[in-house]
């Protein structure tokens, strides 16, 4: 079946992509037989390495669970702020007046070229020399700080750039029915834009979540890879731990995608043949609106 963008393969492309597949797999096999041979051979392929996870409860009520929730916390709180905050800073970037646009420009390039762990280390001097807060949740303040900067920035491009993806007859035929330019990015752009950035939203989220990690590597948040050390340290399984840990990762952000291409899917059902077409009651109160 060909189309515009798609030929379909002849049977010498067929042919190649055949040949292609057995190779990669075949030398996907050899990758995984060599590291499972280097592991065996150091002996981390013990049964004693494993069983901890397993036969000891005490490493998941004790050390996995809780550096699990303290993740899922840190990455939640950095999520909800990030996500509106990114939301304002985009339209901010949208906006017809400098006075607004510029400042936001500059916001918003300015955290986005620095690295999200230099933010979390200003954020903990910040709260160390400014702030009354205790030295216990100073970790998670200062590395909620750094996520909410960097990815609201990164953030605020997406929407940008979502935005201006749409056809420029959409504010045209907004303009039309005499909506001004708040009533349009609410009630027209965004509504459409959401669904072509979704993709890119979960991704920054994803993003977010794994970040967390950085705050448990420099600043003692006590997150999931944090817990590495300490179940390294009572159990001598260092390899079988960071196993563990990212399984877990992989686990939550399977899920968190898995909920977002579900909410994507739904999205598209839900706007399918309506689009942002607004109807001659609407019309009538914007123009009302307006006249107003």
């Amino acid at each position: 079946m060909n189309s515009v963008l798609y030929d379909a393969p002849g049977p010498k492309a067929k042919s190649r992509n055949w040949i292609y597949t057995v190779v990669f797999v075949v030398l996907l096999g050899l990758a995984v037989w060599w590291a499972l041979s280097l592991m065996s051979e150091k002996g981390q392929l013990e049964g004693e390495k494993w069983s901890p996870f397993v036969t000891d409860s005490q490493v998941w009520t004790t050390f996995l669970i809780p550096g699990l929730l303290e993740t899922l916390k840190a990455g939640a709180i950095a999520m909800v702020i990030a996500l509106p905050l990114g939301a304002v800073l985009g339209i901010g970037r949208l906006s017809d007046h400098a006075w607004v646009r510029v400042p936001v420009g500059a916001f918003v390039e300015f955290f986005r070229a620095i690295p999200v762990l230099m933010l979390m280390i200003f954020g903990s001097a910040f709260f160390v020399q400014f702030t009354p807060v205790s030295s216990d949740i100073r970790p998670l303040y200062a590395v909620v700080a750094g996520l909410v900067l960097y990815n609201a920035s990164v953030i605020a491009e997406i929407v940008r750039a979502g935005v201006q993806s749409l056809p420029s007859g959409q504010s045209d035929a907004a303009k039309a029915i005499g909506m001004r330019k708040g009533q349009t990015m609410v009630h027209v752009l965004i509504p459409q834009a959401v669904t072509a950035m979704l993709p890119a939203l979960v991704s920054q989220l994803v993003v977010i979540l794994k970040d967390t990690a950085l705050g448990g590597t420099l600043l003692g948040l006590a997150e999931l890879l944090s817990m590495a050390r300490q179940i390294s340290a009572n159990y001598s399984n260092t390899i079988a731990t960071f196993v563990v840990i990212a399984l877990i990762y992989i686990a939550v952000n399977f899920a968190l995608t898995s909920f977002a291409s579900w909410l994507e899917s739904r999205q598209r059902k839900s706007t399918k043949g309506t689009g942002a077409v607004v109807g001659a009651n609407e019309a009538n109160d914007f123009a009302i609106g307006r006249s107003t």
